[in-house]
């Protein structure tokens, strides 16, 4: 069964009950908010089992092996893969054609589109689930931060809401985040609700799009080497998450890479990024950032960057004491590789 953004959350009830395996491709924030909601659906979802595409791509017999095996203590399990592509392809053709009743498998494929092979080959059974999903626009986030905003009792224009979005790279996680530490600064609820003013905002030390995320994205992808040591500077002083960042990293270049299957092999770089801001998919000030950015990551370099993403989150997450060293190293390697391309 296959289910677009739009209806996910209609279908993700019935597929929870039925389908054994569920692709997740497009976006890393919505992949991984889809992979959220079908965890918690599962009946008695019991261990969760992590592997990565890189290891199923070495030993794809393994998710059938796992996927079919018993906890120590005979208790449930699903297995949660985060893939690069069609990394898990072999593995998950593996699977399907054993006898035995498998666990749950929930792969997280951000670079992959329903279009890939994995996909194509799960989408027309009724054992499994493919959905896509599309980076938001700066509307689109900035309604989501107001209803945020109006299930924590804070009242939030339109403007303020805007500015969060841009803040958080559009991303809707860390939107929440400052829309929670603003309604606890305002010791706002739903009973006694506040109104947040930019001077609020600012006390919580929420960052402005111009002291945020961005500047750090576009300077690796860029290559431009020069301002990276002072970008990641200004990332110790403010303290920016490492996990966080490496979120507007990876959304970032899914957007590359949906940009980049438009565009085809010999487009117009300039004349799909005017209509896409005409279309208001891309916002303005990014225009000049994605142009420079598209010319130098497309095809199997846009795929290395990807992979490179992906293990670089793996690598934070099971190393958190040295996640900002490690975010340091890596951010330098992608911005060594952009700049040979410049």
């Amino acid at each position: 069964m296959k289910a677009s953004q739009k209806d996910f959350k209609a279908q993700a009830p019935r597929a929870a009950r039925e389908a054994r395996v569920f692709f997740l491709c497009g976006d890393e924030a919505g992949v991984q908010d889809a992979a959220a909601q079908i965890a918690a659906l599962l009946h008695e979802p019991g261990e969760r089992i992590e592997l990565s595409g890189a290891e199923l791509r070495r030993d794809p017999v393994r998710l059938g092996d796992e996927a079919r095996s018993t906890s120590l203590f005979g208790d449930t399990r699903h297995i949660w893969v985060r893939a690069s592509g069609d990394e898990a392809h072999d593995a998950v053709e593996i699977l399907l054609g054993g006898e035995a009743e498998a666990c749950p498998v929930v792969i997280l494929a951000s670079g992959a589109t329903d279009k890939s092979r994995t996909a194509k080959l799960l989408a027309p059974r009724g054992d499994a689930l493919v959905a896509m999903f599309y980076p938001p626009d700066l509307p689109a986030v900035t309604t989501a931060v107001r209803s945020m905003a109006d299930a924590a009792g804070l009242q939030l224009g339109g403007d303020l809401a805007e500015r969060i979005a841009r803040a958080a790279a559009l991303d809707t996680r860390i939107a929440q985040s400052e829309v929670t530490k603003l309604a606890l600064y305002l010791d706002a609820t739903q009973q006694a609700p506040r109104r947040a003013d930019a001077a609020a905002l600012e006390a919580i030390g929420a960052r402005t799009e111009d002291d945020g995320l961005m500047p750090l994205v576009n300077a690796t992808l860029a290559g431009e080497t020069h301002k990276l040591v002072g970008e990641l500077r200004r990332m110790r002083e403010l303290g920016l998450n490492p996990v966080g960042l490496l979120l507007a990293f990876e959304r970032r270049a899914a957007q590359l890479a949906q940009l980049a299957a438009r565009l085809g092999p010999r487009g117009d770089v300039t004349a799909l990024i005017d209509s896409e801001a005409a279309a208001r998919r891309v916002f303005w000030k990014d225009k000049r950032d994605l142009a420079q950015q598209l010319g130098r990551w497309r095809g199997k370099r846009l795929a290395r960057l990807i992979a490179r993403l992906g293990e670089l989150h793996r690598a934070l997450l099971a190393n958190s004491q040295n996640a900002e060293l490690l975010l340091a190293q890596g951010l330098a390697e992608i911005a060594r590789a952009a700049a040979a391309r410049g």
